[in-house]
């Protein structure tokens, strides 16, 4: 019987990698978590590779290919669904946020990056890598907003974002980008598109002073954290870990603003950042 064929790097590798996996392993007769016992991980952890919420590595590729008798072909095709324009400790956070059903997300100093803008991101990237060319600059703008567009598609995420007020009065790049940035926010929120909640100064000491959260959820896989910090970022799905912060963000929502207060907070200093730049 001929095997399957490798995979088109231009087809969604990922989920066909994770399909390919599905069918194989159903072919051996075995469960996910039978399949998980031969790998020393959980039936859940094969759930993720299936519905392609995980990446595959090429090591544990070989493995699969031993296991079900695949004669390579997971290992060979492991490239292909890996390839990525982001830093590998946050390409499979990126990937699992395009085929989630929930976000929930808690970003202490940023506006989170699918909600930003191109100017907004520009002045990130480039306080982050001052000697970088523009060219370079442009690459990562330009990854951060086809980011965005999960947001457009008709089977798009609910994202509930809980900015920190620091994030609102932090002038990253300036009055005028800010301004556009926070009116952006406003909008979406506004078209219903997202919900979005502000961490108010009065609320004195939160949850997660120390960092963000990043929760996503899926139709067929259980739920992710993505922990991050400056240059790194890790991706958890440890039951028990992920619904701690769960916990997290749920006491962090408790101690936000309302939706609607929060849109009026946002459109507010949106407007004072406009005002201060037409000053000029």
């Amino acid at each position: 019987m001929p095997g399957p064929k490798d995979l088109d790097p231009s087809s969604s590798p990922r989920a066909l990698l994770g399909a390919e996996l599905r069918h194989a392993r159903e072919n051996a007769g075995l469960s996910q978590d039978a399949l998980g016992l031969k790998l020393f991980v959980s039936g859940s952890f094969i759930g993720q590779l299936e519905a392609g919420t995980r990446r595959m590595q090429p090591d544990f590729a070989a493995q699969i290919d031993e296991i079900l008798g695949t004669n390579g072909f997971f290992q060979r095709n492991c490239e292909a669904a890996n390839r990525s324009v982001y830093p590998n400790h946050f390409a499979e956070a990126v990937e699992a946020e395009a085929v989630a059903t929930t976000i929930k997300q808690y970003v202490p100093l940023l506006i989170p990056g699918l909600l930003q803008t191109g100017d907004y991101a520009r002045a990130l990237f480039r306080a982050y890598q001052p000697t970088a060319s523009d060219a370079e600059i442009d690459e990562l703008v330009d990854a951060r907003l086809r980011r965005a567009h999960v947001l457009d598609a008709p089977t798009r995420p609910l994202l509930w974002a809980i900015l920190d007020e620091s994030t609102l009065r932090r002038p990253v790049g300036g009055p005028a980008t800010m301004a556009a940035a926070l009116q952006r926010v406003a909008e979406l929120a506004r078209k219903r598109h997202v919900i979005v909640q502000v961490l108010a100064f009065s609320s004195g000491a939160i949850a997660a002073l120390g960092g963000g959260i990043k929760l996503m959820h899926f139709s067929d896989a259980p739920p992710l954290a993505y922990i991050d910090g400056v240059g790194t970022g890790q991706l958890v799905d440890d039951p028990a870990t992920v619904a701690r912060h769960e916990f997290t963000y749920d006491l962090l929502r408790a101690d936000a603003l309302s939706p609607d207060a929060s849109l009026a907070l946002i459109e507010s200093v949106a407007e004072d950042y406009a005002h201060e730049d037409r000053a000029h």
